[in-house]
């Protein structure tokens, strides 16, 4: 898989890491760095002390490339590129509002850019804003969702027509398959959530691990539409949310359902009841919690498997 994400990002295969709240910390980004791939870390609830920890311990922890993922509409955007910019970070994907704002600020700092979208649209900003690579996202993915509701499938091919920048595919990949597939639409690379989610380097609490290794076909579900749209596991306040929805709640009313901190209640404190469970649809799929270099090479095997079976 010679391509221009290996290329740019200086990996061995076109594999990135989701950024993901709680569960991307420098243990899941080191380990997939150190498997070939690219490990980000998740900068979404992190204050900028933590991050600067978890910047400092992930360069200790590997020679390969790594980055950040940094939502642009975080409180304090402005500390947190300040600081990373001062630790010397060369790899920033940004997603959660324009990336004009900021993108000369990181290519000025020597750093390489990439911003998630979940439309061709937007995919055309990018280009415009100078953004050096452009992650298409499905609404399998877990987490926070496009409003469009367009799967990868389709969103890829008619990225991959609105914009010359090179293309990660993400949402609902998790075998070497799928990465077939989404190099075949015209993707270079992917980039992969729910199955690091579940690995054992990921920060995320054993329950909430095991929780997902359980689900069948149609346990997650897109809401909070009024909200940002995500995708969570159904479960006690998911029950909660859908009800409230159902009569038209507002949005206050929708926050106080949720109550503070609900994503770290779910996912991190492994509260698997009543708290907010991201986790993309293709977690039906994935049965066991294994480490990064097991998932790694068997993503490469399938991938060469299944190009073997076209040939």
């Amino acid at each position: 898989m010679t391509n221009r994400i290996k290329e740019i990002f200086g990996i061995e295969y076109p594999v990135i890491a989701g950024g993901m709240a709680w569960c991307s910390g420098w243990r899941l980004a080191a380990a997939v760095s150190n498997a070939g791939g690219l490990g980000l870390i998740g900068a979404g609830t992190m204050t900028v002390d933590l991050l600067r920890e978890h910047i400092r311990k992930v360069k200790a922890a590997t020679d390969k490339p790594w980055g950040i993922n940094l939502p642009l509409m975080y409180p304090q955007i402005d500390t947190l590129i300040d600081m990373v910019i001062e630790e010397g970070c060369k790899i920033v994907f940004t997603s959660a509002g324009s990336p004009k704002k900021y993108t000369k600020r990181f290519h000025d700092a020597g750093m390489t850019v990439a911003h998630v979208v979940s439309s061709s649209k937007f995919a055309k900003k990018c280009e415009e804003a100078g953004v050096d690579v452009v992650v298409a996202e499905g609404f399998e993915a877990g987490g926070h969702n496009g409003r469009e509701e367009t799967t990868t499938m389709c969103l890829i091919p008619q990225v991959r027509q609105a914009t010359t920048l090179p293309v990660i595919a993400a949402g609902g990949i998790a075998s070497g398959a799928a990465c077939l597939a989404a190099q075949v639409l015209g993707a270079e690379g992917v980039q992969i959530g729910t199955l690091f989610a579940m690995s054992e380097e990921s920060s995320a609490a054993e329950a909430f691990k095991q929780r997902c290794t359980e689900l069948q076909e149609g346990d997650t579900m897109l809401c909070l539409k009024k909200l940002a749209p995500s995708r969570l596991v159904k479960n006690a306040l998911y029950a909660r949310i859908a009800e409230a929805e159902e009569r038209g709640a507002d949005v206050p009313e929708l926050l106080k359902i949720l109550g503070e901190k609900a994503t770290r209640r779910g996912i991190f404190d492994g509260d698997i009841e009543n708290g907010e469970m991201e986790i993309g649809q293709i977690a039906s799929a994935i049965k066991k919690i294994e480490p990064v270099s097991v998932i790694m090479q068997r993503l490469v095997d399938e991938y060469n498997e299944a190009l073997a079976k076209l040939k």
